[in-house]
C-alpha cells in the first residue's frame, strides 16, 4: 500500500466510533423498519440486527488474518448466522449459506441462482465499513476488497459498487477530508451513483423536504436507493446524533440506512461524540469498542 497519511495521526477511537456508530444506527432503526411516515426516534432497541452481526464478521476476519481472506470471511459469515439465525436476515443469505454448506462454491456466485444477475440489495454495503477503515490509505485496494467482500451474497455490480462507495465514504470521513462528495464522485465509476451524488449536492439545503429527498435518493433495500441516502444523511447533518436520527426519520429500510449513516458519522466524529445514553444501552458495546481498537492495530501493522 502507498501510505498517504501517517497512521499515527488517526485516532484509534475513530475506528471504534465507526463500528459502534454502525451498531447504534442499526439498533436505532430496527424498531421502526417498514413503518410508514416520518418519525423522530431517539432511543435504541435492545438488540442489533444482521447488519451489525455481519459487519462484526468482516472486522473479525480482517483482524484475525491481518489481511483480506475470502475463504475465512465466508466461513465467519456462516458461523455467525448459524449461532444467531434470529438476527433478522433476509431470505437470501441463509439460502446461500446452506448452498455453500451443501457444496456450492462461492466462486460460482450462488446469489445468481436466486436472483437473475445477482442481488442488487444493500447487504454488502451494510457490512463493509471495516474495509473502509482497514484500507483507508489506498482507494484501489479498498475497491478490490469491497468488491470481493460482497461475494457470495451480492454479485450484482450495483451492489458491489454501492459497497465500495460506502467504504470510500467511511475512509474519507475517517480522515475528515474536504470536498467529500466531489471525492466520492471521482471514486465511483458507475453513472447511476455519480448522478445520485450530484443529487446530494443539489439537495444539500433541502433536508427538511423529506418527500423530495426520498423521491430522488430513495429509502429502499436496493444499494442504489440506500447507500446515497446514508451518505446524504451524514453530509447534511451537524453531528453524529443528528445524522442517524435524520436517516431514521426518512423511513423505509431504516436499520440498514441508519447503520451505514452511523458508520460514516462514527468514523468522522469518533466514539466520544456518540451519545452516551446510546452507547450504554448497546448490546455487546465493550466487545465492539475493543474490536475497533484491534482493527486499528491490524491496520497499523499493515500500513
Amino acid at each position: 500500500m502507498t501510505l498517504v497519511q501517517d497512521m499515527k495521526t488517526i485516532d484509534p477511537t475513530k475506528f471504534s466510533g465507526a463500528l459502534i456508530g454502525l451498531a447504534v444506527g442499526d439498533s436505532l432503526g430496527a424498531g421502526i423498519e417498514g413503518i410508514n411516515g416520518f418519525m423522530e426516534v431517539r432511543e435504541i432497541t435492545e438488540r442489533y440486527t444482521d447488519d451489525t452481526a455481519m459487519m462484526l464478521g468482516v472486522a473479525e476476519s480482517l483482524t484475525e488474518c491481518g489481511r483480506f481472506d475470502q475463504e475465512h470471511l465466508i466461513r465467519r459469515f456462516i458461523e455467525i448466522y448459524e449461532k444467531e439465525p434470529w438476527r433478522g436476515y433476509g431470505s437470501g443469505p441463509p439460502k446461500i449459506f446452506r448452498m455453500i454448506g451443501e457444496g456450492v462454491q462461492w466462486r460460482d456466485l450462488p446469489d445468481r441462482l436466486l436472483y437473475p444477475g445477482g442481488s442488487f440489495g444493500n447487504g454488502a454495503a451494510m457490512r463493509v465499513a471495516p474495509v473502509g477503515l482497514f484500507c483507508f490509505n489506498d482507494m484501489s485496494v479498498l475497491r478490490d476488497i469491497a468488491y470481493a467482500s460482497s461475494l457470495p451474497t451480492h454479485s450484482n455490480n450495483q451492489a458491489r459498487e454501492g459497497a465500495a462507495l460506502l467504504a470510500c465514504a467511511v475512509s474519507l470521513a475517517l480522515k475528515d477530508e474536504e470536498s467529500f462528495i466531489e471525492q466520492l464522485m471521482q471514486f465511483t465509476g458507475m453513472d447511476i451513483y455519480k448522478e445520485k451524488l450530484e443529487t446530494i449536492l443539489r439537495l444539500r439545503h433541502e433536508r427538511d423536504n423529506r418527500l423530495k429527498v426520498i423521491k430522488e435518493l430513495g429509502n429502499g433495500i436496493e444499494a442504489v436507493n440506500s447507500v446515497p441516502t446514508s451518505i446524504y444523511s451524514y453530509f447534511v447533518s451537524k453531528d453524529f446524533e443528528d445524522s442517524v436520527a435524520y436517516s431514521v426519520s426518512l423511513g423505509g429500510d431504516t436499520d440498514t440506512i441508519a447503520a451505514m449513516t452511523g458508520a460514516v458519522s462514527g468514523a468522522r466524529w469518533g466514539l466520544s461524540n456518540i451519545p452516551l445514553r446510546w452507547r450504554e444501552k448497546l448490546e455487546n458495546r465493550e466487545y465492539i469498542e475493543k474490536l475497533g481498537l484491534q482493527l486499528w492495530s491490524a491496520t497499523y501493522r499493515v500500513s
